[in-house]
């Protein structure tokens, strides 16, 4: 098939990286691996992240100009339309209204219903999202978090997809290091907000620690680095910073590592997550909304309260001793992770769904 496939909050082109971008490549891959021929369709950005009403007036007014475009330019047309991260900061406007005028299906992927944002500065995106999610032949989630939001808006049971959140595993297969010094990793931008807030609970439990035998690498950049290097300037002599890296660069690094550690401060699931037990890492992580969903409690990694820094430390402390511990985990790590072939049966389905509900 021929799927049109769009991304309101940022294109899967977007020179900045993020946990989004790369999501919205891996589905571009996954649909190739499923015999699919997806194609960015637009690129219009609909990210409204202040909750200013008038920005969201303007993206309404832009996509109006955006769907007359492809209604006029769209050929050969899609045989099915995908739009990727629908919710009430990044609405889909446009491609609810092009499936519709071309009759094909539409489909929805990781989209989020905050009822709580349907009054307030946000009030007309949510209920821009609301009607691009109920109007769609299939939505697929990827936390069971979502699907209690969604559960209300899509009409029928089958319609409600889960697409558990995947990689491509094989870069991060590599044999693991053998070394005597436990070392332990965390990825993260460096930018003001959650990630900083990560930053800054991983700080305070490796204080907690109150010893010398372990090692923290550093993967990361950002506005906020400054602000996270004090937070370490207690444990300084024990970390490691390696500034941004490119993704190919990043399997060798998660190689030589033994331990993941990110508190996982409101993190929607962590693609760094899914990179980390690819690689063959146990986690140590917040239990936090998504995270649940891709690390396996007492199986894959050890999940603690959130924001609970001595838990967070005692969890370390427990894998830092227990080399025989940190083997198993990181076994049952690896086999955990989906992979392109699993993401693409479920992209199959849902579009053979989508098809009997356009």
């Amino acid at each position: 098939m021929r799927i049109a496939f769009y991304a309101p909050m940022k294109p899967p082109d977007h020179p900045t990286p993020s946990g989004d971008r790369r999501m919205a490549n891996l589905l571009l891959d996954a649909l190739r691996v499923g015999g699919h021929e997806p194609f960015i369709a637009s690129r219009l950005r609909t990210y409204d992240g202040v909750g200013d009403p008038a920005i969201q007036v303007a993206h309404a007014k832009a996509a109006g100009l955006e769907i007359e475009r492809l209604l006029n330019d769209l050929k050969p047309l899609p045989d099915a339309w995908i739009s990727y991260h629908v919710y009430h900061k990044s609405p889909d406007y446009v491609g609810q209204r092009v499936a519709a005028h071309f009759a094909i299906p539409y489909v929805v992927i990781e989209a989020s219903a905050a009822l709580k944002r349907a009054v307030g500065p946000w009030a007309a995106a949510t209920e821009a999202a609301r009607r691009a999610i109920s109007a769609a032949g299939a939505v697929l989630y990827v936390t069971e978090d979502d699907r209690q939001g969604l559960a209300a808006l899509v009409s029928r049971p089958e319609k409600l997809i889960r697409l558990r959140p995947f990689i491509d595993p094989t870069p991060f297969q590599a044999p693991k290091r053998s070394r005597g010094q436990v070392r332990l990793l965390a990825v993260g931008m460096m930018r003001p907000g959650d990630k900083l807030e990560s930053y800054r609970r991983l700080a305070a439990a490796l204080t907690l620690l109150g010893r010398a035998d372990w090692q923290l690498h550093i993967v990361g950049d950002g506005d906020a680095k400054t602000a996270v290097m004090a937070a370490f300037a207690p444990t300084a002599g024990q970390v490691v910073w390696h500034g941004a890296v490119p993704m190919t660069e990043l399997p060798a690094i998660y190689a030589a590592a033994d331990i993941y550690a990110w508190p996982a401060a409101n993190e929607a699931y962590g693609m760094a997550f899914l990179e980390a037990q690819a690689a063959g890492l146990p986690v140590v992580a917040g239990r936090v909304r998504g995270v649940p969903d891709v690390v396996a409690d007492g199986v894959t990694g050890l999940l603690t309260a959130d924001g609970d820094a001595a838990a967070f430390a005692a969890a370390l402390r427990r894998l830092i001793d227990d080399a025989g511990l940190r083997q198993r985990m990181g076994a049952a790590a690896r086999a955990n992770v989906p992979d392109l072939a699993a993401a693409a049966l479920t992209l199959n389905h849902a579009l053979e769904v989508a098809a009997r509900w356009r």
